[in-house]
């Protein structure tokens, strides 16, 4: 295990970029040239309507899928569209080995539509703690790259998510009903209140990026797929806010946790959405 770390450690300090090149690739080559180009044919529905899946997420997995085991010997990866194939490779995320945790295109509603809030995500962890994280969204060309412990970068620029300004409300950006179960929909209402102004979610990972940067001042999200949450939340952290399940306890990617959850630019705002979320439950 220490070596594995000792490799890890080594390939954070000097490999980052080439993961960032293997993102902008996958992207330009896989993803953009499908953008407001699809065919009907190329869309398909998964569990129902609101979950769907297209060539540019396919060929974009495909294609890190492979880069991304070549630059990390003995790492695995675990996709969204190769987990929904087969679901046994989730449990990767028990294991020991790093594992890359790959989003190909979060917000595929977004982008099936037509709509630019859409991003590429990808996390490297081990032993279920993220180590590392990639978010791009290819239509602003903006990339946000988190390193444990090295803080949070977007675009170069170090990101700091700060504390939201007094007298104003909360903005929250919150999961679709499409999402939750009744008790979840329950503790979701208990954010309509005065000083809080919640919305719907976009793409999560971009919704993460707004909290790093200070523009959303938290997250109630109530589902836990690992490739939805695992590089932004570590984004959140590198920039100074905080995660926090409804047990009050950190967000695990490798599941169990009690949801919903927040990512939040700071901790008594965190505190203050997981108070409201446990007064409507």
């Amino acid at each position: 295990m220490i070596e594995h770390m000792e490799t890890i450690d080594e390939f954070l300090a000097h490999r980052t970029a080439d993961v960032e090149e293997a993102v902008r690739t996958a992207a330009a080559d896989e993803i953009m040239p499908r953008f407001r180009q699809l065919a009907a044919h190329e869309v398909d529905e998964k569990s129902g309507p609101h979950d769907l899946v297209t060539d540019a997420d396919r060929k974009a997995e495909e294609y890190l899928t492979e880069v991304l085991g070549k630059l990390l010997p003995g790492s695995v990866v675990v996709g969204e569209e190769a987990v929904h194939a087969n679901p046994m490779t989730y449990e990767a995320l028990q294991g020991e080995a790093p594992v890359w945790i790959v989003d190909p295109v979060d917000g595929t509603r977004q982008f099936v539509h037509g709509d630019p809030g859409f991003c590429t995500l990808v996390a490297l962890a081990q032993g279920g703690v993220v180590l590392a994280s990639w978010t791009y969204a290819p239509v602003r060309d903006q990339l946000a790259v988190a390193v444990r412990g090295r803080g949070a970068l977007l675009d170069g620029v170090p990101l700091r998510a700060g504390s939201p300004a007094a007298g104003r409300d909360l903005e929250v950006a919150t999961s679709h009903p499409y999402y939750t179960t009744d008790e979840q929909k329950r503790a979701l209402l208990g954010l309509r209140t005065a000083g809080v102004a919640p919305r719907p979610c976009g793409s999560a990972g971009l919704e993460y990026l707004a909290v790093a940067r200070g523009e959303l001042d938290a997250t109630a999200f109530s589902w836990e797929a690992a490739w939805d949450h695992a590089a932004g939340i570590l984004l959140v952290e590198e920039a100074g806010g905080v995660h926090l399940t409804l047990a009050e306890e950190p967000f695990r990617i490798t599941g169990g946790n009690t949801l919903p959850f927040t990512a939040a630019r700071d901790v008594a705002t965190a505190r203050r959405v997981l108070e409201l979320l446990s007064g409507g439950v």
